[in-house]
């Protein structure tokens, strides 16, 4: 750091303007144990939200301003150091916030795409990029992405529910500030800190050393630059609502859950596609058991490795019982990742997840639509993906259906072998549903 820099931090610490914190947990992941660097935009989380009613640009400003205020996320950055990056918080922050008319031949998908792909500079900030596009009076489209470093899935729903009540307080004429949050971030993060001392952190880390004991890796490191590009393509497909249905009633009739059903179902497509039959899959949870942090903004999630065995001579019924029972186990004893990787010995090669290769991920977090007469917002989460996994399947509840987004490195995998993938998953599916005894055997060589 340069000597004018150095000076005027210690001059913003002594005056209370910034406040050092260590990283939180989550964070620690992205420095410690992810194959890319902490800045790569493919930690950028991004989504659309489409607003109907009339908005200025001093009322949206003026909202996402109270919403800097309460939430400390928006005047956060990284300041490194030798012994690693410190959370940088600042006391107060201005709005990231561009308000522009669209012109009609312009696309906001091509405009969203290259906000999205923007990397963010972790240590001047801020981490998060605001444009709300105007594509008619009362039609707006709001393009945010924001830093996985400060943020997750559930974040974006508090988001949209903040700016819509921030919006809201200011048409009616009430300029102050929203409520203070329940629990800051830098404390939900102090919290988790002391509770995961050296013994409860051991004490999780027995079981997962004997959980994950040989697990064999799907495919080996890839080798050169393309094993460290952040480039990740995309797939949608969908599962109609019938299938969706017919899911939800086998989970219900084995004592399973939505998750479980599609967890074995997956599971068993993935045999079939690699000939693999002992497959780790990791999954986020959202980590906000506590009331207090559910209205926080920050990166809270964790990630929880699952292992699946395929048994040839076992029927589904009994491979998703069997399933529900791990995945539940996997649960009740997950740690922070960081130290789950230090526990097992793994470490994260160039281009290379720690653990697994493979994201499957239910995105079940609250998704808010919300609305009064005059304004309503919708926000839709893009599935980006991130660079530290080869392979990831992300499934979200799509009205009835299920929405399939497949994202996947196209150096490892042709499109017509997602592809092929993408058309055994629903295929599964099907076949158990109609038959839940079929053995695993007889469903794998059924399968095209």
């Amino acid at each position: 750091m340069a000597n004018d820099n150095r000076e005027r931090l210690k001059q913003w610490l002594a005056s209370g303007e910034i406040q050092l914190q260590p990283l939180t947990f989550a964070q620690r992941e992205l420095w410690e144990s992810s194959p890319v660097p902490a800045a790569d935009a493919s930690n950028n989380i991004c989504a659309t939200i489409h607003i109907r009613g009339l908005l200025t640009p001093e009322g949206s400003e003026a909202a996402l301003q109270k919403v800097v205020d309460r939430q400390e996320v928006f005047r956060l950055s990284f300041l490194p150091g030798k012994e690693g990056p410190l959370q940088m918080i600042r006391r107060s922050g201005k709005p990231g916030l561009v308000f522009q008319d669209l012109d009609e031949d312009a696309s906001v998908e091509e405009l969203a795409e290259e906000i999205f792909r923007r990397p963010f500079d972790l240590v001047s900030g801020p981490l998060y990029r605001a444009v709300v596009f105007r594509r008619a009076a009362d039609d707006h489209v709001l393009v945010f992405a924001i830093h996985h470093a400060i943020a997750d899935g559930w974040t974006l729903g508090v988001f949209v529910q903040d700016l819509f009540a921030a919006y809201l307080q200011g048409v009616r004429g009430n300029h102050g500030p929203l409520p203070p949050v329940p629990q800051l971030y830098s404390s939900w993060g102090a919290a988790e800190r002391a509770f995961w001392h050296k013994d409860e952190l051991e004490k999780r880390a027995a079981y997962w050393r004997g959980n994950l004991a040989d697990a064999p890796r799907l495919w080996s490191p890839p080798l050169g630059k393309a094993a460290r590009s952040g480039e990740l393509n995309r797939s949608i497909s969908l599962v109609p609502a019938d299938l969706t249905t017919a899911v939800r009633e086998l989970a219900r009739r084995n004592g399973a859950t939505l998750f479980s059903a599609l967890l074995a179902a997956f599971q068993i497509a993935l045999s079939k596609w690699t000939g693999a039959d002992d497959i780790v899959v990791g999954t986020p949870v959202a980590n906000r058991g506590k009331r207090t942090v559910r209205e926080t903004m920050g990166y809270c999630s964790g990630i929880v490795p699952l292992r699946g065995q395929i048994h040839p001579r076992r029927s589904f019924a009994d491979t998703l019982q069997a399933v529900h029972r791990s995945t539940l186990e996997s649960f009740a004893n997950a740690m922070p990742f960081v130290e789950l990787v230090k526990a097992v010995g793994d470490s994260a090669a160039p281009g290379y997840n720690p653990v697994f290769e493979i994201r499957f991920a239910l995105q079940n977090h609250p998704v808010p639509d919300v609305a009064v007469p005059g304004l309503s917002l919708q926000l839709r989460m893009r599935s980006t993906g991130t660079a530290r996994f080869d392979l990831a399947c992300e499934i979200t509840e799509h009205g009835e259906s299920l929405e399939v987004v497949w994202l996947f490195r196209d150096h490892l995998f042709p499109t017509d072998e997602i592809e092929r993938l993408s058309q055994t998953f629903p295929a599964v599916l099907a076949s158990v549903c109609e038959s839940p005894e079929i053995l695993t055997a007889t469903l794998v060589s059924s399968l095209s």
